[in-house]
Parts: C-alpha cells; structure tokens; sequence
C-alpha cells in the first residue's frame, strides 16, 4: 500500500505548483511478473440500455476479480451512443462495492475535461472507499469529438497541450498530497486557510499513471518518473518507438524508482478461429463507424454476421486485426507473448470486445488460465 506522505519531486518541483509540498515518500515497488488486466468500455449494442451495458460490466468485473486479473481500469468517453462510459469514477464506485481484490481505475480520465481540483477529490472518495485498490490515469484527448469537448470544458482556452496536461498534473498533485492525515507531516496540521487540499483526508493515495499513444506522452511521463500506459489497442504504429522513450528517458521519482510499462491489446479467445471473428466482427464494425464519425449503438453478434460489408469497412477491420489477438487460445496466447517480448512490458492490459457477454466471459476465463499456466 502507499502511504500519502508528499509528491514526487519531479512534479513539485515546478514552479506552477500552487501548495505546499511536503515531505518525499515511496512507491510500493510492482510485481516483476507480466499481469493480465482488462479495459471496460460499458459498451452498447441495439437494443440495449445503458443500465444493460452496466450490468453487464458489473457481471465482467466480478468474474475478472475471481479470476485473478490484476487491475480493470474504465475508459472516459463523450456523446457515442455505442459507449456508456462516460464518467470512470462514479463507474468505479460501484464496480469497488461489487468486486473484493482487483485494482480498479481510469483508463483513463480525460484531465483537459475537467477541474483538477474536482479529479483530485473524486479520487480521493474512491481511494476512502477502496483503500489500495484506485488507480488514476490520465491523458489528455478529448474523449470525444472537439464540439463536445468544447462543452465539456466550458470554453476554457485548455486545448490538451503539452504544457497545460503538465500544469494539471502538477496542479492535481497538490492537491492529493496536501490531504495527508492531519498531523503527520512536519509541519504540523493543515492549515486549510493557506493551502487547498482534495477532501476527504486520505492516508493512502491512488496509483498515478500517464496513459497516451504518442511519443509526447511517454516523454511526460518518463520526465515525471510515472508508470506509463500505452494504448497499444488504439494505435500500434508508435508503440515500441514510445516505450524505448519512455525507458531512455525515464527519470526516477520517489513513486517510482525505475521504468513500469504496461501495453493495452484487443484479445479474444473463442473454441476456434472462425468463432473468434464471428464475436470480434461488431467490434470491427463500431472501430469502423468510430473513424467514419458515425454515432450508433454497436451491432449484435447477429446483425455483424449478417452485414454487407463495404471495401473500407474491411479494410479496417484487416488494420484492427493486425494490431489484436483474436483466435482460439493459443493463438491469442502467442500473440501476447510476441508482444510482451517486442515491448518487454511489466504489465499487459485486455480489451476483450464483444457484446456476447457470455463469449466474452469465457474469453475472459480461457486467456487467464492459458496465461497462468506455463
């Protein structure tokens, strides 16, 4: 567990940091072994409700927890009637109530969205909730397209720019550390008239990650020595050239003493092949209509098997394949290692799409326990 005692040098050293700092502290060191986490998007497909698709992630998450998956982080996204993911930590409040053991977080939380301030004090209630089970992931897209991402920031001259993602950080930093125990810190109680600080008190804090697809990211987080989240199943073309980055330029924090990588991958395990990309084929189609900017629910099972697909839509679907672990288990199996060893990630994280919720448990179930058994 990680114990609040004051923010990583790195960040408080930048003259934007509004607080206080306090004393240093530590991060708990993570496992040396390559542990499976999943994504949850509380995905929408016809006919469902969004009260369907958070059951559904209820459902997925509990099996995950019971499996032995490490950490389920849900992704923040706007105005796309095939994602009902748009707010991870009032999905996550919920999830902790239902689930005993898996870390759960944001993959991620969209910081140019919101206040920093208004970040750090939703974290922190997950975090009094769910002491050493929260982890917090930021990045910087929208989430959505810029119309929506302009209402969601209100006007705000915040564009998601290098600069300002950093300032936020830094911003939101200070505001979870100042909210140490009363007390602890030499300087004695907090004087909340001096210093603002996220409330509720906190001993323990989240895990913070920086999440991106781009070598930018992995510059900020290695020059703020963070563990670093590549959406490897979002965007394939940057990923090893970010992770050698990330490492080359990593710069040791007191959360972290050395580079952590995790690499994000769609995977699917079904009995055969053909079966695997029968259940995978609406999620082919929603990356689809996601780059065409159409806004639907997902498709069935039945409505995917049942389409006319067009020379582009097939042309996308071969991109996603490229870049997936889709197949009966070993299939999936040998594609995660290739990439554990192409990127020698200390974690790999599962975006394991389809609306079959009963396929998608048991791909769930078949990957884990091929992962596990060597």
């Amino acid at each position: 567990m990680v114990r609040m005692v004051g923010p990583p040098t790195a960040i408080a050293a930048a003259p934007v940091m509004g607080n206080a700092g306090g004393p240093t502290g530590t991060f708990v060191r993570m496992s040396d072994r390559v542990e499976l986490s999943v994504l949850e998007l509380a995905s929408v497909s016809t006919g469902q409700t969004s009260g369907d698709a958070f059951a559904a992630a209820t459902t997925f998450a509990i099996r995950a927890d019971e499996i032995g998956y490490r950490r389920l982080w849900a992704a923040e996204h706007h105005n796309m009637a095939s994602v009902a993911s748009t707010s991870p930590p009032v999905l996550l409040a919920h999830l902790g109530a239902k689930t005993e053991r898996i870390r759960l977080g944001s993959g991620g939380v969209m910081l140019p969205n919101h206040a920093p301030l208004a970040v750090a004090e939703q974290f922190a209630i997950l975090e009094a909730l769910h002491p050493g089970r929260i982890d917090m992931g930021l990045g910087r897209a929208p989430g959505s397209d810029q119309r929506t991402s302009a209402i969601l920031r209100r006007g705000a001259a915040n564009s998601g720019a290098e600069d300002e993602f950093i300032r936020d950080i830094q911003q939101l930093y200070s505001y979870l550390w100042a909210s140490r125990t009363e007390g602890e810190g030499d300087d004695g109680p907090l004087d909340r008239d001096r210093v603002v600080a996220a409330s509720p008190v906190l001993n323990t804090v989240p895990e913070i990650w920086i999440l991106g697809s781009s070598l930018s990211s992995a510059y900020m987080a290695a020059a703020m020595g963070l563990p670093y989240a590549f959406a490897n199943h979002f965007s394939g073309e940057n990923t090893l050239a970010a992770v050698a980055l990330y490492r080359e330029r990593f710069q040791p924090s007191e959360l972290l003493e050395q580079p952590h990588v995790l690499v994000t991958m769609s995977a699917l395990a079904a009995a055969t092949e053909d079966e695997a990309m029968r259940l995978a084929a609406p999620s082919f189609l929603s990356f689809a209509d996601l780059r065409r900017n159409i806004r639907r629910p997902g498709r069935t099972v039945e409505e995917a098997a049942e389409h006319t697909w067009s020379e582009q839509e097939r042309a996308f679907a071969a991109q996603r394949m490229e870049a997936a672990a889709i197949g009966d288990v070993e299939t999936v199996h040998a594609k995660l290692e290739k990439l554990v060893e192409q990127t020698q990630a200390d974690e790999l994280m599962l975006g394991i799409q389809t609306p079959d919720l009963a396929a998608r448990l048991r791909s769930l179930e078949l990957i884990h326990e091929r992962w596990t058994r060597d």
